[in-house]
Order: structure tokens, then C-alpha cells, then sequence
């Protein structure tokens, strides 16, 4: 029985999707919400989010389009890429929608022809920078954030903190220092691909001789750095200032080179077996509601009509610099392992 459109647009989806009632968009996401409760779930591989937000997000859809529930597998980009490639070998269809921060995956699995391509139809809310980043529509941004530099306010001055990527491996930071892992976090991959490029390997080996803690995901570093455990970190920016709203003793120097520009993205697997689901899901990832989880944990908005909390930059204002993905793709399986001979992690 089809849906009735008019009492689904009065209620919370509406809102949450920034819909008119009356339009082509409205209209396709009552089609295809009707397929979807049909089908009644679907999984999600989250990665950019942590465990708690990817959790909420999933219960904030279920709310949103009654009847379908998301079952969400939380772990780092490499973790998810390797449960993946699992399900993959042994033709279990596991995962309806993959989202990971090392966008290299994607052009792996589209060569595999496992994913399936989609093209949103709310795209034409997103900021434009964000649009056609595969030109078959195999997977899409569905996220972007910025690393920099940060640091403890209870240990550092602002003027004594680093204020370029060059001086976080200034010798006076010996046993100080916080970064995340290649091995586990794609942004961590993407970050030491973009080092690399701009420094040279020298500057890991250097950066090595300082002793720094070595976590697993990059969201590790603004913990550490909270409990004073260490003083300076290579953290997302937006994170440090949502913990700097909270009280915490954390803040951060934007880095003369630039903030690693950081994009993750999402796609439906060939395989599916909730595609509907999947794709309304990633219809979701656009939606209103999205953009302000996105703003609360990554600082920057792909939705055009978000705004922006105090002391968050927009993009227009920040100098980025970032790896293209066939760097990334050539660069972080390389880099993890030139990482574990130096740091022995």
C-alpha cells in the first residue's frame, strides 16, 4: 500500500530531510521510505563517527522513518576495510552501507565492482567543492573535517604553542607529543601521507625520536591531551573545539602550511540485501540533522544552509591542503609500514 505522502511530510522526516512538501524530492523519498519499511533494516559500517554518535545517528533515522532499523558496526577505517573484505571473500552480504575515512577503499572496492552506484537526489543541497567525486557515482563525500595542530591550556601558552606542522617536531616536544595511527585511522593515513609529501620521511623519523604517545584513532589524541597526559597533539580541530566548549583545557593553532582537509565518504554495496534501506539512509547522510551532527563533531558543513557555532571557521576561511586519493591510495599502505619499522607500533 503506498504511503501516504502528505502525513509522512508532516512529520519528523520532513524536517529532518529539510524537504517541501511539495516537490520531485519529496515525493521520491516517501517512494522509496515505503520500499524501505518493506525491508525493515539495514547495516551500516561507520567509521568517521565515533561509537556513541554513529549509535545515535542510527536511532535519530529509525525515529525519523518508523519500521526501519539500522544495525551499526562501529571500528576504525582499516578494522571496517578488513571486516569488509571478509564479508566480501565469503559472499556474505553483511554490509548494505560502507562509510570510511581513507577514500582510497573506495576506488579499491569500485575496481572490484562490489559497489553500486547511486546518485543522491540531495545533492543539489551540498556544497558544490563536495560534488562528482566519482564520476560514476560509485560512492560520494558524505563528511569533511579539518586535522590541525592542538594543545593542553593547562601546560602550553598560546604563544608557546606550535604554530606549524614543522615546529610539532621541534625537540623541545620530546615526551610530549599525541598522534593517532596509520595502521588504524584513515585520517591518521591521509595526515601522514600529507606530511610526507610536504617533509620527506625525515620528519616521522624525527618525530619518532620525540617519543610521542601513539594511540589508535586520531580521536584518541584530544583525550590525551584533555587528561594532561600530554601537551600538543595533531587532533581535529573541531573536536578540540567542542571539547574547549565544554570546559576542557584544550584549544587549537590553526598550522601556517594549512589544516589537513579531511573527506570521508559513503556507498551502497552491490550486494545488498535492504537497498532501498541503503539508499535511503544515504539520502539521510544529507538531511539537516546530519549536518548538525557533522558540525558538533567535524566543524564543517556539506549542507549550504548550516550555521556554523561561534569560534568554528567556515572553509572559506581556513588555508587546507590535502593529498589527492590517488596519493592516499599509493601512500598509506606504504607509510603504515615504513610507520611500524620507525615508531615499532
Amino acid at each position: 500500500m503506498p504511503i501516504d505522502r502528505r502525513s509522512f511530510l508532516t512529520g519528523t522526516a520532513a524536517a529532518l530531510m529539510g524537504l517541501r512538501p511539495a516537490s520531485a524530492q519529496a515525493d521520491y523519498i516517501a517512494e522509496l521510505y515505503a520500499k524501505a519499511k518493506q525491508e525493515g533494516e539495514l547495516t551500516w559500517y561507520s567509521v568517521y563517527w565515533p561509537s556513541d554518535r554513529s549509535e545515535k545517528h542510527g536511532a535519530i533515522f529509525s525515529k525519523a522513518f518508523p519500521g526501519v532499523k539500522v544495525n551499526v558496526v562501529r571500528s576504525t577505517a582499516q578494522v571496517a576495510y578488513q571486516r569488509l573484505s571478509q564479508d566480501l571473500q565469503a559472499n556474505a552480504a553483511n554490509c548494505d552501507v560502507f562509510s570510511t575515512t581513507d577514500m582510497g577503499q573506495f576506488v579499491a572496492l569500485k575496481d572490484r565492482g562490489v559497489l553500486m552506484p547511486y546518485k543522491m537526489r540531495s545533492m543539489d543541497q551540498i556544497d558544490s567543492r563536495f560534488h562528482g567525486v566519482d564520476p560514476d557515482d560509485a560512492y560520494q563525500i558524505v563528511n569533511a573535517t579539518t586535522v590541525g595542530l592542538a594543545y593542553n591550556t593547562n601546560k602550553v601558552k598560546p604563544e608557546q604553542a606550535p604554530k606549524s606542522w614543522k615546529e610539532f617536531i621541534d625537540p623541545k616536544w620530546k615526551g610530549q607529543s599525541v598522534v593517532g595511527h596509520p595502521g588504524f585511522s584513515g585520517f591518521v593515513g591521509t595526515w601522514v601521507v600529507q606530511m610526507n609529501k610536504l617533509y620527506g620521511w625525515d620528519y616521522f623519523e624525527q618525530l619518532a625520536a620525540l617519543k610521542p604517545h601513539v594511540g589508535r584513532s586520531i580521536i584518541d589524541t584530544v583525550t590525551v591531551q584533555v587528561s594532561g597526559e600530554r601537551s600538543i597533539g595533531a587532533s581535529p580541530s573541531a573536536l578540540v573545539l567542542r571539547n574547549a566548549a565544554q570546559g576542557n583545557p584544550i584549544a587549537v593553532s590553526y598550522p601556517e602550511e594549512g589544516s589537513v582537509l579531511m573527506i570521508s565518504g559513503s556507498a551502497i554495496l552491490k550486494n545488498s540485501k535492504y537497498s532501498n534501506a541503503a539508499k535511503l539512509f544515504m539520502e539521510f547522510l544529507y538531511s539537516s540533522d546530519t549536518a548538525a551532527e557533522d558540525i558538533e563533531e567535524f566543524g564543517i558543513p556539506l549542507r549550504r544552509d548550516t550555521v556554523l557555532p561561534a569560534g568554528f571557521k567556515k572553509l572559506d576561511e581556513l588555508k587546507t591542503i590535502r593529498p589527492t586519493i590517488a596519493e592516499i591510495i599509493k601512500g598509506i599502505p606504504e607509510l603504515t609500514e615504513k610507520w611500524r619499522d620507525t615508531f615499532g607500533v
